[in-house]
């Protein structure tokens, strides 16, 4: 015989319980969009070396579309220029140095390591982005955040033919977490693109299709809305 009083009770208890995790979900979410609200659109003070990059990010976001619908265009730009890293020879440089004096230079940041899946499907996506539209004025760089520093970056690199990426890399992880503390990065692959000045213009959580007609229309808005004034020109 069923005892309709306990499966009441067994019914009511699972209800209770999704209602709870449906709250602590909506919480988390909730929390989410306030940190990347505050950080992303403006609710901090902006550096005055990023205040020239305000304008640039917001007309990037009508190019937030397709398969970069979820790159966040950010209204209050950080000075990401400090971030630290090893070059391709293993060197320590900085975004800044990457970055050099070209005028109106932008890069677009991805941080990836070998463990994280999404991080590895990307890779092919973003070396035909380099390959295709890499130049003087733009370059994807790749920095691996591997803390076993086992040379399992570059057989990877190797191993799926990803050849005009180049390697740069971080073991200690700093350059993430600095991110992490300017709301711009909560996990991987974050992938940030900057202008000449080092300040960001927008982050992507997540993998994209970085080939894409849509990413690379963003790419370009960014290259246009940054490229150099001719002289003489208003």
């Amino acid at each position: 015989m069923t005892d309709e009083s306990g499966t009441r009770k067994t019914v009511t208890h699972r209800r209770r319980a999704g209602i709870v995790a449906g709250v602590a979900a909506a919480g988390i979410a909730a929390g989410l969009v306030a940190v990347y609200g505050m950080n992303m659109a403006g609710g901090n003070a902006v550096p005055a070396e990023c205040a020239g990059s305000v304008a640039v990010s917001r007309a990037l976001a009508p190019f937030a579309k397709g398969d970069v619908a979820a790159f966040i265009t950010s209204g209050g730009p950080v000075d990401a220029g400090g971030l630290a890293f090893r070059g391709p020879d293993g060197t320590p440089t900085t975004l800044k140095a990457v970055l050099g004096d070209v005028p109106g230079r932008i890069a677009l940041v991805n941080l990836w390591a070998t463990w994280c899946v999404p991080c590895r499907a990307e890779m092919p996506a973003l070396d035909r982005l380099e390959a295709a539209h890499g130049s003087d004025r733009f370059e994807v760089v790749a920095v691996n955040v591997d803390t076993r520093d086992d040379g399992r970056a570059g057989r990877f690199l190797k191993e799926e033919n990803i050849s005009a990426l180049k390697l740069y890399s971080d073991p200690t992880m700093k350059v993430f977490n600095d991110l992490k503390s300017r709301g711009h990065a909560v996990g991987l692959p974050t992938t940030v693109l900057v202008d000449s000045s080092g300040c960001t213009l927008g982050v992507m959580h997540g993998p994209a299709e970085w080939d894409s007609p849509d990413a690379v229309g963003l790419i370009g808005e960014a290259l246009a809305q940054t490229a150099p004034k001719a002289a003489g020109a208003s």
